[in-house]
């Protein structure tokens, strides 16, 4: 039974990312483009690549295709955004929240890469690391 149960774990933790996939794409306009930084030209060109970006990581994880590859990549990026937009407005408690939030989305991408991950291919045509 606990193998049953743990199998939703991934699929929770995937699945997860699909509403913030919908805030990137359904509502711009309302939470995630206000998060862009300022001195970055193109708000919503960044907005639009980040939810593709998260898009791409669910495609690949439910296909179980390039899957490692996939969350070592989300895990690169959960860390810019924990650095280059939440760490400077840290004094606020919320931003700080927001860290440690991504802290833990970081460690379960990294997870996800290590332990369950069915492709460990991280480029084509390169054979399978363990």
């Amino acid at each position: 039974m606990s193998t049953s149960l743990t199998a939703w774990g991934r699929w929770l933790f995937v699945l997860s990312f699909s509403f913030y996939v919908f805030l990137h794409f359904g509502l711009p306009d309302v939470g995630v483009n206000t998060y862009v930084p300022k001195y970055l030209p193109f708000p919503y060109f960044w907005n639009y690549l980040t939810g593709a970006g998260l898009l791409a990581f669910i495609v690949s994880a439910s296909l179980g295709r390039f899957d490692k590859l996939a969350a070592l990549l989300l895990s690169v990026y959960l860390l810019l955004v924990a650095v280059l937009i939440h760490a400077p407005h840290a004094a606020d408690p919320m931003e700080l929240l927001n860290v440690f939030r991504i802290a833990n989305m970081i460690g379960g991408a990294l997870m996800y890469a290590g332990a369950v991950a069915r492709d460990q291919r991280l480029w084509f045509g390169s054979p399978a690391l363990a």
